[in-house]
């Protein structure tokens, strides 16, 4: 399941990129927005012409140092994932065509479109507990050592350069219609990444080992205290834990089948500040 999220949110990724975005000459941010700028001065500077683009290979060699420094920081399945990921995205980028004529006339729809589609297909990676390489493999090692990065946020400052580099090289307007693209997808893909959510949950239960299995199952850790129901007057436990959005289903469900008459309450967007683990992968 998860490995076929990989595989269809990096074809995705790279078919919103090749159909809504490069027919408008909007560039995308990231290592995929270097290759699309190197491939252009090959070919305006050089007169270095392909049958294809070549993007997708210059993306796929830009990868290779930063996929051997994920081999020795992160876990393997993470940098399998993020293999598959890049090979992927290299095989589309190749195969599918950048359209003579945009399929949406309108610059700014097909910036919307493009980036929202792509967006979503990185979250669809990255949910799978993978990556698609890049900025993303360079943001997870970063976020190892800076919990409050994200995957967007690195984006972002990375696409500066990119934009300057843009607007120096081709013209403003390029460099405008490029900023408003990585500032969708950003928000995208970081609306996707679940496991960079942080949500507190409030449970009430009369079983006591619920939270003997947050500490020795979800591997987290948890404060309680003990309660009176009002209606009942009886005694209960309140626990409270801060985990990742991705981990909610997993707790809820092992919560229910310890005590099918416990109360859960999650609250999204947690503003944690302390020791608090991030699970990126």
């Amino acid at each position: 399941m998860e490995y076929g999220k990989v595989v269809l949110g990096s074809f995705l990724f790279a078919f919103a990129i090749n159909i809504f975005i490069v027919p408008f000459g909007i560039y995308n941010g990231g290592i995929v927005g270097t290759s699309q700028i190197i491939r252009t001065l090959l070919e305006r500077y050089l007169n270095i012409h392909f049958s294809f683009d070549i993007a997708g290979i210059v993306n796929m060699l830009l990868n290779v140092p930063l996929l051997i420094a994920a081999y020795y920081k992160l876990n393997s399945g993470f940098v399998k994932k993020t293999v598959i990921s890049v090979i992927i995205q290299t095989v589309a980028f190749s195969v599918i065509p950048v359209l003579n004529e945009p399929l949406v006339t309108d610059r700014l729809a097909s910036l919307l479109i493009g980036s929202i589609i792509s967006g979503y297909g990185v979250g669809m990676v990255l949910v799978a507990r993978g990556c698609a390489g890049g900025n993303d493999t360079t943001s997870m090692l970063i976020m190892r050592k800076h919990p409050n990065m994200s995957v967007g946020k690195f984006n972002l400052y990375y696409n500066v350069v990119i934009y300057v580099m843009c607007a120096i090289l081709f013209d403003i307007e390029t460099a405008i219609y490029s900023v408003l693209q990585a500032v969708l997808f950003s928000f995208v893909v970081d609306k996707q990444h679940l496991q960079n959510i942080e949500v507190s949950v409030m449970i009430f239960t009369r079983n006591s080992e619920v939270k003997r299995m947050i500490i020795n199952e979800q591997h987290r850790g948890v404060t309680y205290w003990q309660g009176q129901g009002a209606y009942t007057d009886k005694g209960v436990e309140v626990l409270i834990t801060i985990i990742s959005k991705y981990e909610v289903m997993t707790l809820e469900r092992k919560v229910k089948a310890m005590d099918p008459h416990a109360f859960v309450i999650v609250s999204n967007q947690a503003q944690v500040v302390g020791n608090v683990e991030k699970r990126l992968i």
